[in-house]
């Protein structure tokens, strides 16, 4: 992880396998089409994501094979115990600042697997993006305020990008009346 606790992009397609093996378990090969398949759709083709190794993952005991060896003889794959524990960190991992890329593809996995927490993790985790984005409204609108005067067209686009965080904030309150917090 980043300093900030924030997921490396190595992560969050690690965060990927092991939330696909969470669900059911997979052959190797398609364990690596279902995680190559997610990540380019989210982000279009990038060889920077796709450095994780299922082996890796395999010698660091987060996941194992069931009825093979691995890659050479297209075992299937199944999720450990310890994998679970990683998959739940990396799940509840927060946002890093700045509209960026990655944080695109982790809010993906986010939704793309949040059905696998708990309830109150739910929550948490709605909670989570409604304050990343809350953040993200107020890191724009002191940009927008600082170039009020310039004579750009800087302004408008902001504003732009601060009415899509505004719906998405809206769509993630109503989202989050799904999973009331138990007391």
């Amino acid at each position: 992880m980043f300093p900030d606790d924030t997921l490396t992009p190595r992560e969050a397609v690690r965060l990927c396998a092991l939330g696909v093996l969470a669900e059911r378990r997979h052959r190797y090969s398609a364990l690596a089409n279902l995680i190559r398949d997610f990540v380019g759709h989210v982000l279009g083709p990038s060889l920077d994501l796709m450095g994780t190794s299922i082996e890796l993952l395999k010698l660091e005991g987060l996941v194992e094979a069931v009825d093979g060896l691995g890659m050479e003889d297209d075992a299937e794959i199944a999720i450990t115990p310890e994998g679970r524990q990683q998959f739940r960190a990396l799940l509840t991992a927060r946002l890093r600042s700045g509209a960026t890329e990655l944080n695109k593809l982790v809010c993906a996995l986010k939704f793309r697997f949040l059905h696998l927490l708990g309830e109150g993790d739910q929550h948490d985790q709605v909670d989570l993006l409604v304050d990343f984005y809350s953040g993200e409204v107020v890191r724009l609108e002191n940009l927008r305020d600082r170039h009020a005067e310039d004579g750009s067209f800087l302004g408008e686009w902001l504003d732009h990008d601060l009415g899509l965080l505004e719906q998405r904030i809206a769509w993630l309150q109503q989202f989050r009346a799904r999973f009331p917090v138990k007391e």
